[in-house]
């Protein structure tokens, strides 16, 4: 009776250890509080919002379906340890879903490819180009720069974002250099996948910056540093430091960091700045032959253009709590009449979205669609997902 007792008690000792061994399940509620899908959108997680000690062995797993969700990791200020978690829920109109937080090797990781890439690119002069499945861009660095004020040809002298008008939902930024500096093909050619056939100059492009003092526009030359943050299916972010410029009698200090996530048709601006208060981000209006839209009730402002045997549309996003109006500026000057929003800095820092739509690429067919993808796009941000750890 006593050995069974015995036994007995060894196994409650065993079954409670066990227990107690085992980690506490968490929950992640995501609530949608808009009347619309939401899809494509960027859900960021911290180790201290998860209370998990590390991210590297973290998975999101759909808690009704079972499926494990494709993720990213983040370090955003390399330092060897990851900072953010990143994944993009689906969520019908005014719903919510429940997410598992759960420890997984990297086997178990669904597998992915980096649609979303950013690079450096020192065999185009000094080039920094970014894009997704949707679009890409690219601007220019000091060696384009020095080329340009020196008379040397090829030199680009701007701190504006170029438009590389794309059609394909796969990557192009490597094909279409390595066939352009090796004379097998032309970026500047459509052969199926887009071209660039846009035209930056001194211009703001798409979502460049410009301080505005007495009426008169000042902004930076091309950047001067540059870093690469990550990139992988869901985000590429990227560093940019320019020099100090001057603005109506200002010295001006400017940083950016941008990303751009799988989805979207916008870039994420966060510009740090010192020496102003306000900021205006611009769209160059090329010919001078398309419309200019804003609606300061939604924060944004629109350029919808005819662009060779196309139309195109850009456009800038920022929270209702940033924008401050929208401006046509139109000077003789080539290259300076630009759409600007007027945007307001908080904590010397400002953050907006910028990028373009183009009618070949099949999602945007007409003006209408395109003022109603910004107006949508303002909704979320001024509305964001809803995270609620659940223990």
């Amino acid at each position: 009776m006593k050995f069974i007792n015995s036994t007995l008690l060894i196994f409650c000792i065993s079954v409670l250890i066990s227990c107690a061994e085992e980690p506490d399940i968490k929950l992640l509620n995501v609530k949608n509080t808009l009347t619309i899908e939401r899809s494509f959108e960027t859900v960021e997680l911290s180790a201290e919002f998860l209370q998990v000690q590390d991210l590297s062995s973290i998975g999101i797993r759909e808690f009704k379906s079972g499926k494990l969700q494709v993720t990213q990791l983040v370090d955003n200020n390399s330092d060897g340890t990851y900072d953010e978690l990143l994944f993009q829920p689906i969520l019908g109109a005014s719903s919510e879903k429940d997410y598992e937080i759960v420890q997984i090797n990297k086997e178990e990781q669904p597998s992915t490819e980096v649609i979303c890439y950013a690079r450096f690119v020192p065999e185009r002069t000094d080039d920094y180009a970014w894009e997704n499945d949707k679009v890409a861009f690219r601007t220019f660095g000091p060696i384009a720069q020095k080329m340009k004020e020196d008379n040397i040809k090829g030199g680009t002298l701007t701190s504006g974002i170029d438009a590389w008008l794309k059609k394909v939902d796969y990557p192009i930024i490597n094909k279409w250099y390595k066939e352009d500096l090796s004379g097998k093909g032309s970026y500047h050619k459509d052969t199926g996948e887009g071209l660039d056939n846009f035209h930056v100059g001194a211009s703001r492009g798409v979502g460049g910056i410009a301080a505005k003092v007495n009426n008169n526009y000042y902004f930076s030359k091309n950047f001067t540093e540059w870093k690469t943050i990550t990139t992988g299916p869901i985000r590429t972010s990227f560093v940019l430091k320019y020099a100090n410029w001057e603005a109506g009698g200002n010295i001006v200090e400017e940083s950016q960091m941008i990303s751009l996530d799988l989805g979207n048709n916008l870039s994420k601006f966060s510009i740090n700045l010192h020496g102003i208060s306000t900021i205006s981000a611009g769209l160059t209006l090329h010919e001078k032959d398309g419309v200019v839209i804003g609606n300061k009730e939604k924060g944004w402002v629109s350029y919808w253009q005819p662009h060779e045997d196309s139309e195109l549309g850009s456009g800038i996003v920022a929270s209702t709590n940033t924008f401050l109006g929208y401006e046509k500026y139109d000077t003789d000057e080539k290259d300076l009449s630009n759409a600007y929003a007027a945007l307001k800095l908080i904590d010397n820092k400002v953050v907006y979205y910028a990028g373009f739509g183009w009618k070949e690429s099949g999602v945007f067919k007409n003006q209408q669609d395109w003022e109603n993808y910004l107006s949508l796009f303002s909704d979320k941000i001024n509305n964001p997902l809803i995270l609620k750890l659940i223990e």
